[in-house]
């Protein structure tokens, strides 16, 4: 996914309205919330008190000389500091459990979204993009539940309090403070405008980032068997130095905006000096009264200066949110039926399925019919392109049909449930994807009702006893991807995978790309075992492969050319003959 959406206007959906869609995850955590709000205002308004009592002392003790009378003004001072401290130490505590826990229900629900979406939401989007909104995105979020709401309260009540106060002690003084504020809202209004777009480029350049980053490392063989690093190098570090401008323009924007917001108050203070001095010559003012202003008006400086820093958090946490919620948002179309059904048997049926890839413009099946009857192995072969792997993935439905019907024991695939349909299919892909975790957790994903006799049962079938050889055995971590593997070891690994429990269906991507000669001889006479108590639907390459099979199928671009055994076919169709010569080619010159 690219910056697509950087430049979007941010009216398009304000950025209170966008904050306010987190209210569904803040009401497990509203007593944490309440409390930090609360506190900050206390301390804020403890604040605002003390310069009322220094006023009362200028005019009291210290103007007529009573050294006696400061103490109990000085210790009520000290007891308004003393519980601005402690009402600190609260909301920091409360802050962390709410913000954290915010943070944590988020992720959480956004993975399980991400599961849920389908194969095809995940074929749009670079993992980068998503890596982003789950870890830097929710990160700004949690600053901002955590400090950005706190203060943006706070400040408020404390500027409306100041306020009150200042005009209480001076109307006219307090007028001209009111009157000289007023014009921040047009800058302010102006800085949210550019800042959220500044923002949003910023976020989508750093998920790109995240992308290129991520490819590097997952490619780092090819990287360097091809010595492209100095082009991998070159190209991040352009990619780096737009960020690097794009955060620098958001830096700037900002930057310009506090610079206003620093000079602003000091020449309101310069005003409003200069007229209480006239006030206090005129004896329409006290000098504690002066004072007291004073003070209450330094007060302000800080709600007026920390706006820039609250309206830059609330922006960028606005754009963060709207970044999670074009996933969050994102619908599945790969729904649960409202009324699941069964399957019954294992007769896998192909009844004129089409299928067409979204942004497609032709189908990549063209109505395919087709009948794999129970405990029938049906060998799928065809050149590249003609729609094989896009079949293999309408069984378990990892994509929905876009015309007629998959059918498993009789019952269409979308009115089964999910959990029943994959628990009665199981898949092996070309591309054999392991996990960071052991061997024992990577076999039994998604099947943790197994024994370790299944366990080594499958292991036996794919000819992957060399997992027994390892430091730890089943125990042993085989890294990210499995890249401490070999290709061969890690497809043995999903076969084994695939086959474990035994399962009704078995669909299988040219599941012995990977092997050589003699392994694949190995696992075949295993294999063959296992096709013959279940329904199996095998891509094949391989003349070997096919061998497997009860019957074939030749598919010609996206349409089911003829169907039989591999002798027929032989025998009377130059096609398919032509095919598996090119196969058994390629197979006795690697």
């Amino acid at each position: 996914m690219t910056i697509r959406n950087a430049e979007r206007a941010p009216s398009e959906l304000g950025a209170l309205r966008t904050l306010l869609r987190l209210r569904r995850w803040t009401r497990p955590h509203r007593a944490a919330i309440s409390v930090m709000v609360v506190t900050a205002c206390g301390a804020m308004l403890a604040q605002a008190v003390v310069p009322l009592v220094t006023g009362r002392i200028v005019d009291g003790p210290i103007r007529n000389h009573d050294t006696g009378g400061i103490w109990p003004l000085a210790l009520l001072a000290l007891l308004f500091g003393v519980a601005e401290a402690v009402l600190f130490f609260v909301r920091r505590y409360a802050m962390a459990s709410a913000a954290l826990g915010i943070e944590s229900d988020i992720r959480h629900d956004l993975f399980a979204h991400l599961q849920r979406l389908p194969v095809a939401f995940h074929d749009r989007w670079a993992s980068g993009q998503l890596l982003s909104r789950a870890t830097t995105d929710l990160s700004t979020i949690r600053r901002f539940v955590g400090f950005g709401v706190v203060f943006l309260i706070a400040n408020s009540a404390t500027t409306v309090v100041v306020l009150v106060l200042l005009v209480h002690l001076h109307p006219i003084l307090g007028l001209l403070v009111l009157v000289a504020v007023t014009p921040l809202a047009v800058f302010t209004r102006r800085f949210e405008l550019r800042y959220s777009r500044n923002a949003r480029r910023a976020q989508d350049l750093t998920g790109d980032l995240a992308t290129s980053a991520e490819e590097s490392a997952l490619g780092i063989r090819v990287i360097k068997s091809y010595g492209r690093r100095p082009q991998m190098l070159a190209d991040f570090s352009r990619d780096a130095d737009v960020l690097r401008g794009a955060e620098l323009t958001k830096i700037d924007t900002l930057a310009r905006f506090w610079a206003l917001l620093e000079g602003h108050p000091q020449l309101i203070l310069a005003g409003v000096t200069f007229g209480g001095v006239l006030a206090v010559a005129h004896d329409t003012m006290t000098l504690g009264e002066l004072v007291a202003f004073l003070t209450l008006y330094l007060r302000l400086v800080w709600p007026i200066i920390s706006l820039g820093w609250l309206l830059a958090l609330t922006e960028e946490a606005a754009s963060a949110a709207r970044r999670i919620f074009e996933v969050l948002d994102a619908k599945s179309s790969i729904l649960e039926p409202s009324t699941p059904g069964s399957a019954i048997g294992a007769v896998v049926r192909f009844d004129d399925v089409r299928f067409r890839y979204q942004d497609a413009d032709e189908d990549v099946l063209r109505g395919i019919d087709l009948e794999i009857g129970s405990g029938e192995t049906m060998a799928l072969v065809g050149a590249t392109g003609s729609g094989k792997t896009t079949i293999t993935a309408l069984v378990p439905r990892l994509f929905d049909v876009t015309g007629g019907a998959v059918t498993v024991g009789g019952a269409d695939v979308r009115d089964l449930s999910l959990d029943e349909l994959r628990s009665v299919v199981a898949t092996a892909f070309e591309e054999a994807t392991l996990f960071s975790a052991s061997v024992r957790e990577n076999l039994t994903l998604g099947r943790p009702g197994v024994t370790d006799a299944d366990v080594h049962v499958a292991i036996g079938v794919a000819q992957a006893g060399f997992v027994y050889e390892l430091p730890f055995g089943l125990e042993t971590r085989i890294g990210e991807q499995g890249l401490s593997l070999s290709g061969g070891q890690r497809q043995r690994l999903a076969l084994a995978r695939a086959v474990l429990g035994q399962p009704r269906v078995l669909v299988l991507d040219d599941p012995l790309s990977a092997l050589d000669v003699q392994t694949e001889a190995q696992v075949e006479a295993a294999l063959r075992r296992v096709l013959a108590r279940t329904t199996a639907l095998v891509v094949a390459h391989r003349p070997s492969t096919v061998l497997l099979a009860d019957r074939v199928a030749l598919l010609v671009d996206g349409r089911i050319a003829a169907v039989g055994t591999h002798r027929e076919l032989l025998d009377t169709v130059p096609e398919y003959r032509e095919l598996l010569a090119q196969s058994a080619e390629v197979q006795a010159t690697s």
